[in-house]
C-alpha cells in the first residue's frame, strides 16, 4: 500500500486500535498521521495480517500473458528487474517471485522506512525455478515515477496501490510505464463492492459511506481501475483485467474482524450521521464472525498492462 514515513518516535499504531471509536482514520490497517503528514501510513501488522488473503485473491490468470511478455522482452539474457511500488512489507514480492522463472532483482520502493526494512527481512531468496532473487530499497514518492527511473526495468508491480492514487498519479505511472516499454502488473484494486453472507439492511449503506471515503479529496478510490485502463490505453498499452476478490469466512475470522472496525470506522468518518446505528451494526457482524457465521466477499480487480516496447526494458 501507498505510505509515507514513520517520523522517529511516533509510536506504532496496531491494528486492533483502528475502529469507530479511536478519533483517527477507520480505514482498515491505517495508522494515525504525524501532525504535518496527511498521507495514510499503513500498520505493518496490518499488511501480514492480511497477506494470505491477497495472496489467495490475486489473479494467476495474468501470469501466463505475463510471462510471455518477460520472456521476449529485449536483453532477456541478464536478471529480471522488478520495481515493486508502495511495496509496503514486501508481500508481492513474495507472492510472484516464486511463480517467475529466472534470476531477479527487486527494487522496493516506499516511503516508510520502517516498512521498507521489514520486506528487506522478509525479501524472498529463489525464483520458480531456482534462480537467485536480490532486493534492494529506495525510499520516494512513487507518484512521481518517470520512464528515466525505469530504465533498464523488466516490470512494474504494486498490490492494493492504485486506489489510494489520484488521476494525475495514475496518468503519470502509465505514461512512465509506457515511455520505458515496461509492463504493469498491479493487484488488489478496490473496485466499490462487499458481499455479505448473511446480508443485513445496512449493508449497502455502509458501503456506500465507505466508497464516498475512499474518493476523500483527490483520491480515486473505486474508480481507480478504470482511471488505469483508460490511461493505459491513451499510451497504446493492451490491457488485461480479472476480478480478484478477498473471500473471507471462518478461517479468516481475524482478519474479517479487523477489516469490518476499520470499514465502519472510515463510513462513519465520512458521514458521521451512521455513528447512532454503527456500534449496534458493528456488533452484531463481530459477533457473526466469530461464530464463524460471516462471509465477505470484497471485491477486487487486478491489471496487467503490456505497453508497445520501445525497447527501454532490460
Amino acid at each position: 500500500m501507498s505510505t509515507t514515513a514513520t517520523p522517529s518516535g511516533v509510536p506504532e499504531q496496531g491494528v486492533s486500535e483502528v475502529g469507530v471509536q479511536d478519533g483517527v482514520s477507520g480505514v482498515p490497517g491505517q495508522r494515525a498521521s504525524a501532525p504535518d503528514d496527511d498521507v495514510p501510513r499503513y500498520a505493518p501488522q496490518w499488511l501480514q495480517l492480511r497477506e494470505p488473503a491477497d495472496a489467495a485473491a490475486r489473479a494467476p490468470e495474468l501470469l501466463d500473458p505475463l510471462r510471455i511478455r518477460l520472456a521476449n522482452r529485449p536483453g532477456r539474457g541478464g536478471d529480471l528487474v522488478i520495481h515493486d511500488l508502495g511495496c509496503g512489507t514486501g508481500s508481492m514480492g513474495r507472492w510472484l517471485a516464486p511463480r517467475l522463472d529466472g534470476a531477479q532483482h527487486w527494487i522496493l520502493h516506499d516511503r516508510d522506512p520502517y516498512l521498507l526494512h521489514f520486506a528487506t527481512v522478509g525479501a524472498p531468496h529463489a525464483a520458480a525455478d531456482g534462480s537467485r532473487v536480490t532486493v534492494t530499497t529506495q525510499r520516494g514518492d512513487i507518484g512521481r515515477l518517470t520512464a528515466d527511473a525505469l530504465t533498464g526495468a523488466s516490470l512494474v508491480t504494486a498490490s492494493a496501490l492504485l486506489d489510494v492514487l489520484t488521476r494525475e498519479e495514475i496518468d503519470r505511472l502509465a505514461a512512465a510505464c509506457a515511455g520505458a516499454g515496461v509492463p504493469a502488473l498491479l493487484t488488489l484494486s478496490v473496485v466499490g463492492r462487499v458481499e455479505f453472507t448473511p446480508s443485513d439492511p445496512l449493508d449497502a449503506e455502509f458501503a456506500e459511506a465507505f466508497n464516498a471515503h475512499q474518493r476523500r479529496g483527490e483520491l480515486l478510490g473505486p474508480d481507480a481501475i478504470t482511471a488505469a485502463c483508460e490511461a493505459f490505453d491513451r499510451h497504446g498499452a493492451t490491457v488485461r483485467v480479472h476480478p480478484s476478490p478477498w473471500r473471507l469466512g471462518a478461517d479468516e475470522a481475524d482478519l474479517t474482524a479487523e477489516w469490518l472496525r476499520g470499514w465502519v470506522g472510515a463510513a462513519v468518518e465520512e458521514r458521521p450521521a451512521l455513528a447512532a446505528r454503527a456500534e449496534s451494526y458493528l456488533q452484531s457482524r463481530l459477533a457473526a464472525c466469530a461464530a464463524g457465521e460471516l462471509h465477505v466477499w470484497v471485491h477486487h480487480s487486478d491489471v496487467l498492462a503490456l505497453p508497445q516496447s520501445t525497447g527501454g526494458a532490460a
